[in-house]
């Protein structure tokens, strides 16, 4: 199913009383910001930085295209958001925004933000960016997500994109550090998302979607999350090894990865009760601090090397 089911429902309005708000709300500003933030990472790790304006159009237009992907998730995903208490009082399931204009909304914005990034930037992150948005939108979002458990770890790709988008931008190519920044992200999306999962396991039953602790077990869940994490720490120490990132970010890096490992570890060893609620919130939490601290140190490094250059 898709939105159709709106489509017919009498109390669902005819003519959108959205806000702007509500607009906003469909471009998952949580969610881009990430995007942006990561992509700003693989923009300043081009060897020659482009000049402000185009810098600064650039994350623009990758801001809009993670935006059109958002709003084009929710204009598919209306029905099963309806039905999680997590996402019911988004724009479309709550009925403030109808279906075709929040698809309507979505494409424009995807194209808005793919023929922007090629005119001032290159076409080939313009490509990039057309893919990231195609696959989320049509791989994860219309496929996987309702089809297999292995949904988040292949529909991962989509959210993993924007670094390589963001050196693409500024160099017409891609490179090892960038997509040494791609795998980071790619293998830290399934135990951030699966211990979400295990907080939400009857959300996604209820709404049918196939999340790994829905079909493999809570169990099974909690082994993986724990494998993922062993794999992500020492890769997320991989730029300082690589030499594109300095101490300061090894020695983040590597606390951090413990701190992960010793969180996900948790969570394979609490299983019953209130503390294995807990163990998965802060698991959950903390993988957001994980990443954010990685990206942010490497930010903060690239543009210190950059005004240092000035």
């Amino acid at each position: 199913m898709s939105d159709a089911s709106y489509l017919h429902d009498e109390q669902a309005p005819r003519i959108s009383v959205a806000s702007p708000s509500d607009y906003f709300a469909l471009l998952k500003p949580r969610v881009m910001s990430l995007v942006v933030f990561t992509a700003l990472a693989g923009l300043l790790l081009a060897p020659t930085p482009p000049h402000p304006l185009i810098g600064f159009a650039s994350l623009l237009a990758i801001a809009v295209g993670a935006g059109a992907s958002g709003a084009l998730n929710m204009w598919y995903d209306a029905d099963i958001d309806a039905l999680m208490t997590r996402t019911r009082k988004r724009p479309i399931p709550a009925g403030r925004l109808d279906p075709e204009t929040a698809l309507a909304f979505g494409l424009v914005l995807a194209t808005l933000s793919v023929f922007t990034l090629g005119y001032v930037a290159n076409w080939f992150a313009a490509a990039l960016l057309a893919f990231t948005i195609l696959f989320y939108v049509v791989i994860y979002t219309m496929w996987l997500k309702r089809w297999t458990p292995m949904n988040i770890v292949i529909g991962g790709a989509a959210g993993a994109l924007p670094p390589m988008v963001g050196y693409a931008a500024a160099t017409g190519e891609i490179n090892l550090a960038s997509v040494v920044l791609f795998a980071i992200i790619f293998m830290w999306t399934p135990p951030h998302f699966w211990s979400l999962a295990l907080l939400r396991s009857e959300d996604y039953a209820r709404a049918g979607v196939p999340m790994l602790p829905n079909i493999a077990g809570e169990d099974r869940t909690r082994l993986e999350i724990l494998v993922y994490a062993l794999a992500l720490a020492p890769l997320g120490v991989a730029p300082w090894l690589m030499g594109f990132a300095s101490l300061a970010y090894g020695l983040v890096s590597i606390g951090c990865g413990i701190a992960l490992v010793g969180l996900a570890a948790r969570v394979f060893r609490q299983r019953e009760g209130e503390a294995a609620r807990l163990a998965a919130r802060r698991m959950f939490l903390f993988s957001i601090l994980y990443l954010f601290l990685l990206f942010l140190v490497l930010v903060v490094e690239q543009t210190a090397h950059i005004f240092a250059l000035i």
